[in-house]
Order: C-alpha cells, then sequence, then structure tokens
C-alpha cells in the first residue's frame, strides 16, 4: 500500500505529500551534564525536554514520530475504526452520578450528550437518597466546565471544596496542561465567581469554618513541586497570601485537606519512608499548625477525626507502626504528638492488609485486602459480640461471584448509619450501593449503564491461584464468554502490575468485551 492511499491524521498531513518514510525517526543524541546529589550524569536526550512546549526542532521529532506510526498502522486502520465505533457505542454519553449527600444538598455530576466535560451540580432536597430525584428541588448547577473551557485548546477542573456552610466553593483549573493551576472562588448563593485568582497552585484546597479563609498549595513555577501551603483570605489579592508551612525535604510531597469531621485542616507530608500530620482547628484560620505525630523514618501514618459517637471526639490513625500490614489506633484529641499514647483500636494482622476507613457515629468501615481480595468490613463501635442483632456484630460485605472489589463510595456525613460504597467484578459494571449498617441491609442505587445489547449472563468470571517461582501464590481473575473451550487454542491477554505496592483489582471495563465477543480470554495477576 503506497501512502498516498493512506488517510492520514491531521499531525501527518505534512508528512503525505512527502515520500514514504523508510525508517522510523530516530532522536538526535545531543549531550547534556545534569547535576544531580550523586554527581554529574549525561543526558543525550535532555533536548527532548521542553517546558515551553514550543521547540521546532522537538515539535518536529514528534510530528515524525505521529507520521511514522500512521504510515506503519495504515493496513489495520478500518480495523481500528469499526473497534473504536463498538467501544464508544457501548458507553452512555449523559451519564451521571449517584447523588452524594452532605447536609441539605445532594451533589451530583452529570454529562451532556455531545459535549466533552462535565457539569457539576446539586438540588436542596430531603433527608433521603429517594428525595434526590429530579423532581426533588430545582438543579442548582455549580460548575459547567463545557462553558468554562470553551475557547482554550486544553482544559481541566482540578481539586474542588464546598465550604463549611456550603455557600462557597472554590475550584483550581488548568488552562495550559501542566497540572499548575489556579484557583477561583464562586458564591453558590448568588452564582457570582469573585475576582480572586490565586495561580501556581497544585489543586488541593481546604476551607476554614468561616468561609473566607482558604488554604492551598503551591507549586514551584519550573518544577512544579509543591511544597509551601499558603493562606487566601477571600476579596484580597494573592500576592499578599500568608505562607503557613514551607516543606524543605524535597522527598516529601505536600497536600492539605478537611477531615471527615471538618473540624481540623490538614496538612498531609509523605514521602517514600515516612508521613507527618500538621494539623489546625477550622474555626482557627490565624492560628499555628501543630504536629500530629513527628515524621521518623520507615513510619507512615494517616489520621482522620470523628466529631461525634459512643466514646466522644477523637482520632483514628492508620499506620505502620510495628504493623507492616497496617493497624488501626486511636488517639484522644490532646495527646497526638506522642504516638506511645495511642490506643490500639483494630490490630495487626499477617493475612489482613488496611487500605483505609470511614468513620461513623455508630460503627467505623475498614477497606482491607485478603486472599488478595479487596473488602469491606463494618465494625460496631461497641465492639460487638455472638450472639447480637446483625449491625450490632462485626460484618463483611458479602458478594457472589468469585473475584470481585468493593471500595468506600462518597461518605460525606458521620451522622449516618448508611454507608455509601461501591461493588464490580469483571462481569458486572461498576455499582453503587448502600448498606444500612445497624440491619445489614443492602440496596442498589445504580450499575454503570453499559450499552450495544451488554449482556452479563453471556460471560463468566472465575479465579484461579498460580504458585510463583518464589512460591508465593498468586490470585488470577479471569473473564470469558461462555461457551469457551479449556483445549490451548483460543487467545489470552493477562495483565499484571505490581510497582509501587499498587495490586490490579478485578474491575469490569466495556472495552475488554470486545477481545472476548472475539474468543479471548482476559486475565488479571
Amino acid at each position: 500500500m503506497t501512502l498516498s492511499t493512506i488517510t492520514l491524521t491531521p499531525n501527518a498531513v505534512a508528512a503525505e505529500a512527502a515520500a514514504p518514510l523508510a525508517h522510523p525517526p530516530m532522536a538526535a543524541r545531543k549531550p547534556h551534564s545534569v547535576s544531580s546529589p550523586n554527581g554529574e550524569r549525561n543526558d543525550d536526550y535532555y533536548w527532548l525536554r521542553d517546558d515551553t512546549r514550543k521547540n521546532p526542532e522537538m515539535l518536529a521529532h514528534l510530528n515524525a514520530e505521529n507520521a511514522w506510526f500512521d504510515q506503519y498502522s495504515a493496513h489495520y486502520k478500518k480495523f481500528e475504526d469499526k473497534l473504536f465505533e463498538e467501544i464508544k457505542g457501548r458507553i452512555k454519553q449523559d451519564d451521571a452520578t449517584v447523588p452524594s449527600k452532605k447536609g441539605d444538598w445532594w451533589y451530583y455530576t452529570r454529562f451532556v450528550e455531545g459535549n466533552e466535560y462535565p457539569i457539576y451540580a446539586r438540588r436542596e432536597s430531603g433527608a433521603t437518597y429517594s428525595d434526590a430525584g429530579p423532581d426533588a428541588a430545582p438543579e442548582v448547577v455549580m460548575l459547567d466546565v463545557n462553558a468554562l473551557a470553551a475557547g482554550h485548546d486544553f482544559y481541566q477542573v482540578g481539586g474542588m471544596d464546598v465550604s463549611p456552610s456550603q455557600k462557597m466553593l472554590a475550584y483550581a483549573e488548568d488552562a495550559v496542561g501542566r497540572r499548575q493551576y489556579t484557583i477561583r472562588i464562586k458564591n453558590l448563593v448568588t452564582g457570582e465567581t469573585y475576582a480572586d485568582a490565586v495561580p501556581n497552585a497544585s489543586g488541593d484546597v481546604a476551607w476554614a469554618a468561616d468561609d473566607r479563609t482558604l488554604f492551598y498549595v503551591e507549586n514551584d513555577s519550573k518544577t512544579l513541586r509543591s511544597h509551601r501551603v499558603k493562606k487566601h483570605v477571600l476579596g484580597t489579592d494573592a500576592k499578599r497570601d500568608v505562607l503557613v508551612y514551607e516543606e524543605k525535604d524535597e522527598a516529601y510531597y505536600t497536600g492539605v485537606h478537611r477531615t471527615s469531621s471538618e473540624q481540623y485542616i490538614v496538612i498531609d507530608l509523605s514521602s517514600t519512608e515516612s508521613d507527618e500530620h500538621r494539623v489546625l482547628p477550622a474555626d482557627r484560620p490565624d492560628g499555628a499548625f501543630k504536629v500530629f505525630a513527628p515524621r521518623r523514618t520507615k513510619f507512615h501514618y494517616s489520621a482522620d477525626h470523628i466529631a461525634t459517637g459512643l466514646e466522644g471526639a477523637r482520632w483514628i490513625v492508620r499506620t505502620d507502626w510495628q504493623a507492616p500490614n497496617y493497624r488501626l489506633m486511636q488517639v484522644a484529641q490532646g495527646a497526638t504528638g506522642d504516638r506511645n499514647t495511642w490506643k490500639p483500636l483494630v490490630a495487626h494482622s499477617e493475612k489482613v492488609f488496611i487500605n483505609g476507613f470511614a468513620l461513623f457515629a455508630n460503627h467505623y468501615a475498614i477497606d482491607e485486602r485478603s486472599e488478595g481480595l479487596r473488602r469491606l468490613r463494618v465494625v460496631p463501635w461497641s465492639g460487638g459480640k455472638d450472639g447480637d442483632a446483625p449491625g450490632a456484630q462485626p460484618f463483611y460485605i458479602d458478594s457472589t461471584e468469585p473475584a470481585y472489589t468493593t471500595s468506600l463510595g462518597a461518605n460525606s456525613e458521620q451522622a449516618t448509619d448508611t454507608l455509601r460504597y461501591n461493588y464490580t467484578s469483571l462481569t458486572t459494571p461498576s455499582s453503587v450501593y448502600e448498606v444500612d449498617m445497624k440491619t445489614g441491609e443492602k440496596k442498589l442505587l445504580k450499575q454503570q449503564p453499559v450499552l450495544g445489547g451488554f449482556d452479563a449472563n453471556n460471560y463468566m468470571t472465575e479465579r484461579v491461584w498460580v504458585t510463583a517461582k518464589d512460591g508465593a501464590r498468586v490470585p488470577v481473575s479471569l473473564v470469558y464468554r461462555k461457551g469457551f473451550k479449556r483445549d490451548g487454542t483460543s487467545p489470552l491477554l493477562q495483565y499484571g502490575y505490581g510497582s509501587y505496592g499498587a495490586s490490579m483489582d478485578p474491575a469490569f471495563r466495556s472495552t475488554v468485551l470486545s477481545l472476548l465477543d472475539r474468543g479471548f480470554v482476559y486475565a488479571i495477576a
């Protein structure tokens, strides 16, 4: 096939008039010395790193690579287009998330067919999920990202935070694509977007209790390193924002958030070896942040605050201190600085890894991994004992499938007995459930719609164990179309990933259906 018969992408239009490319483009080698704590090193391809994205030689090389790929892949372009339409045809383009309750408002995100960006909205309504429907109250659009993106080649809304009174919205926007955000503030009552513009931010934002003070993390304009936490007061010039903390150690990442109780602002500092929190009461924005527990080598922790419940206000900590798989500790509000004052809540287990937790007035939920599966365990603060009624004793969110994934959902309120969680498997699309933590009763709120004639009954999932060379037993989740024959003739695509302690959980992916319907077996190790 000659190049003149190939339909090229815009990046390769310039190459169409030229002779066919005989070889893939090779980047030029240009010696460049790079300094590091371990001495000088040479990087022959440093010139490809162009922060301005305007270097003509770099752009020419990228366009040449695109042109080569278009030429190389031309013989399967029709099949590629067919697969693209097939995969796109399964997506409901005007979908919406399940409304999540906070105070008197239900928050959700929706999409309009034909538009690229989300709309963030809310409705004022009653106390139950059934009151959150379209007829409950008029929709209030907080942000129409399609309108905000108009006129931009790139646009993204990063972090967002609604103030404790729910009258103000802070959001971070990026119109360049470098994750270098500008924070803007909108009055959700009047609809006015204020003139305040806080540039060079990471996207993390956290309101103080006064609805006027906003904490954020400033990025270095060149390296994008996030290491300075600043305080912005509504209506003031961002150039005069007060620096409240600066992280000197380049090994640490810096973030800021509010606790789920909304009573504290937390500066979270994390590195490969250790973590550190600095906390400040949200109703004292002019106060000084205090260290929760000092950083130490090989000491990780994360803490959240509960403001209500049987045992009063306190901190719950997830930590690997003397617990490689993590354990949960509880800490009195006035004794956070010394970890020796922490009291055990959930003991360490060699067979259970604790991913995270959520706090409620009468219960807490643990996101854990055991037997290779990600599961949720609900525990009453009272501890529970044999013979108690369901919900008065610990229980797991169960499943009838051999391989599945459960995870904590949007739980914005502590004073509730309802837990929102997510469920999925290789044959079950992403689903949002609520469970009554007192009775154990579950309710499906929504399942991700899959168009194109998808029927879960046409597919099977199973789980097998494979022994690795070092003796470790590795769980492998399989999915295939019914009728598959185990005779060694079917193609198999196996996916696995293990860096940074990340596990690949068996979750539904509509794109995989195109493989299964053509006889593939799909496996996740």
